[in-house]
């Protein structure tokens, strides 16, 4: 069994101390103090502090006994919930947001767990990628806490939380080579074939195939959610968004169908243990829709206990097989969906008002199903449609071993093709832009970029051999001739303004940049809007 020395690693997980001198000034009993006293700690913004006490191990802890940590800075105050970690322990986290002292008490109507203080300085990041959480802005798109722009290129891991060692390994190391910044991530188990898994509940009778079997659904197994934040924190270090999948339709041991009570139990349990991460997202469920258990209420309650018990307000969002869910609710911050029709983006937008996450567009592999056989030049032009429709897309891959060995969307080895495409993807909308690319609706040929300055045209299935690109007048700009899954660029010479015509390659699937170079002295806007549909095909969209 995993211990919860796993997960006291790296600067991100930090001991938490108590001043006998706040004590005393707090008429605090000595009997309150953790057991080891140490000077005031230093955390990093977006960090995590911790802070651990001994409490009763009689009856049940995880349901008998609540407790609850006030933070302090100057006026400001927050409200965390701790949680039993096992063996007596008790832990509060919380994730300081600003610079400064920060000082803390406990709450609790057990007596050894009421009225623990103490303090800590909450100091400027100096771990390397630590821009803090990541939020929405501009409407349509994200950037982390300190404003650094965040541009999301994921992958799907479902296992990647509880699988062994050796798969985890695996699954990171392919991350980092294709530089993903996002995975989806189970935090209930998922079946992983033979054999028994470690679960999140106290659980007894499972088969020889690790099914079934009885859940003491009031008992948590604090190695499970160690194993968790372990690899969360693994995640982090790699600059890596955890989105977080709370419940989900492909279980072994009936925790899809668990009830309300037991539902709402793990639920906030879950958000206590993790929402001190800054690389958490919470993904309410994956393919809510069969969970037939569950109704639209449920859900709703879900995304409202989400929102109430998590102070630091981590993106929240709910994915689909079916039934798309109302993204326009307050509670979701954008929408994450199950389809690849990119052409209702502008719609979508207009009903919803927030950022789109495609978050499974089918999967790169060689199973037998339609979803799970996609080319790699396929999944790479579905990351560039998504791309110049404005919204984002999530990588996935299913690739069949004869040894057994796990696939890539279970947390294994990356085997398919578009990995670095989508990598070389990302790091042209970086260089490129800090606010995001938003679609240009209506123009004949897809594009997407920011007015007047930048214009990124994306060709699809259509091979021209020349176009006349529709370019403001007010500016003169570059020009680049990009092969997507080449991963190449020609710059064309010279510059560009106004009505313009390229020659083309006459290649399905390649892209064109158009970048301002300087403004045009004295020039003034076109009287009439440059055309976006060619003269001699009026009406055509």
């Amino acid at each position: 069994m995993l211990r919860r020395d796993l997960i006291r690693f790296g600067a991100a997980s930090v001991a938490a101390t108590l001043q006998p001198a706040l004590l005393s000034a707090a008429n605090k009993s000595a009997s309150k103090s953790p057991s080891r006293s140490k000077p005031e700690e230093s955390i990093e913004q977006w960090g995590l502090f911790e802070a651990s006490f001994p409490g009763p191990t009689t009856g049940n802890p995880f349901k008998d006994i609540t407790l609850k940590a006030t933070f302090t800075l100057e006026h400001r105050a927050v409200q965390v919930t701790g949680f039993y970690d096992g063996e007596g322990t008790y832990r509060v986290r919380f994730m300081p947001d600003a610079l400064g002292h920060w000082t803390f008490e406990t709450h609790s109507p057990t007596a050894e767990l009421n009225g623990h203080t103490g303090a800590f300085v909450c100091t400027a990041p100096t771990t390397p990628g630590n821009h803090g959480p990541v939020t929405t802005t501009r409407q349509y798109h994200f950037q982390y806490a300190d404003g650094t722009p965040y541009f999301p290129f994921g992958t799907t891991t479902y296992a990647y939380l509880f699988t062994s060692d050796q798969a985890a390994a695996a699954s990171l190391a392919g991350m980092k080579e294709v530089h993903f910044n996002k995975s989806r991530v189970c935090v209930m188990p998922k079946p992983l074939g033979k054999g028994e898994q470690i679960l999140p509940f106290v659980h007894t009778g499972s088969d020889s195939n690790g099914r079934g079997g009885t859940n003491d659904l009031i008992r948590f197994n604090p190695a499970y959610f160690q194993l968790v934040e372990k690899r969360l924190l693994e995640l982090q270090k790699a600059n890596i968004e955890a989105d977080c999948i709370l419940f989900h339709p492909y279980d072994g041991w009936g925790f899809k169908n668990m009830g309300a009570e037991a539902d709402d139990f793990y639920l906030r349990y879950a958000i206590a243990r993790l929402s001190a991460y800054r690389n958490v997202w919470w993904a309410i469920a994956n393919e809510y829709d069969l969970v037939k258990t569950k109704t639209m209420s449920d859900w709703d309650r879900f995304f409202r206990i989400t929102q109430a018990e998590d102070p630091y307000s981590h993106l929240r969002s709910i994915h689909h097989s079916r039934v798309i869910y109302d993204h326009s609710k307050p509670w979701c911050t954008h929408a994450s969906l199950q389809t690849y029709d990119f052409e209702k983006s502008a719609s979508r937008r207009e009903a919803w008002g927030k950022p789109i996450v495609h978050d499974e567009i089918q999967y790169e592999g060689d199973v037998d199903r339609r979803w799970g056989n996609l080319s790699a030049e396929e999944m790479t032009r579905r990351f560039w449609l998504a791309t110049v429709r404005g919204v984002y897309a999530s990588h996935g891959e299913v690739f069949i071993s004869e040894t057994g060995e796990s696939s890539w969307s279970d947390a294994g080895r990356l085997r398919g093709e578009s990995g670095p495409r989508i990598a070389y993807l990302r790091a042209l909308v970086e260089r490129i832009t800090k606010v995001g690319l938003n679609e240009y609706e209506g123009a004949y040929y897809l594009s997407a970029g920011t007015p007047n300055e930048l214009i990124l045209y994306y060709m699809d299935t259509h091979r021209p051999a020349r176009y006349d690109f529709p370019l403001p007048t007010t500016a003169t700009f570059s020009a680049t001739l990009i092969d997507p899954f080449a991963m190449t660029e020609t710059p064309l010479p010279g510059t560009y303004s106004g009505k313009t015509r390229l020659s083309l390659p006459s290649k399905p699937y390649r892209a064109v940049l158009f970048q301002k170079v300087s403004d045009v002295k004295g020039a003034k806007p076109a009287t009439t809007k440059q055309p976006l549909v060619p003269d001699n095909e009026p009406g055509e969209l």
